[in-house]
């Protein structure tokens, strides 16, 4: 099964790209954990951030596999424990189906993708960098994998 996070944002920082490394080289099967970055869209100066969110959006939509549950990270959907991850993580590898998170750039997701994905995880009312949210999934993600595999990570 694999799951994918695509996330808006090229050339992120060392400690980010370090982090989700360590998180993705860490799972095993029957996971992976793959990025794909998508590029941020051109912002002028002056000019609503709507076009760049679609635009945006547009290439988070055509990035995801086919048949691919889909789950847009933001503040608007539900707050998952940890445990709840972990049973959704389980019931889509029952299924046979791969999920691909989707992470917006520095203005979010558009009110299309929301809609549109199987799911809308929230990770709390803080406002996190887009950076960041890449190396807390992919730690939220390891830690429901080792609850579904009785790994001695997760001691909650």
């Amino acid at each position: 099964m694999k799951l994918h996070l695509l996330a808006v944002g090229t050339r992120p920082p060392d400690w980010a790209a370090a982090g989700f490394n360590d998180f993705a080289r860490r799972m095993r099967a029957p996971f992976s954990l793959d990025l794909t970055e998508i590029p941020l869209a051109k912002r002028r100066r002056g000019e609503p951030p709507d076009r760049a969110i679609a635009a945006e959006a547009g290439r988070l939509r055509d990035a995801v596999p086919a048949g691919a549950v889909t789950v847009a990270l933001d503040p608007k959907g539900g707050a998952w424990t940890t445990e709840e991850l972990a049973r959704r993580l389980g019931s889509w590898r029952d299924e046979s189906r791969d999920v691909a998170f989707l992470v917006g750039g520095p203005d979010g997701l558009d009110d299309a993708t929301r809609s549109a994905a199987d799911a809308v995880w929230s990770l709390g009312p803080l406002t996190l960098p887009h950076m960041l949210v890449r190396v807390i999934v992919a730690e939220q993600l390891y830690r429901a994998w080792s609850i579904l595999r009785n790994h001695p990570y997760h001691r909650g």
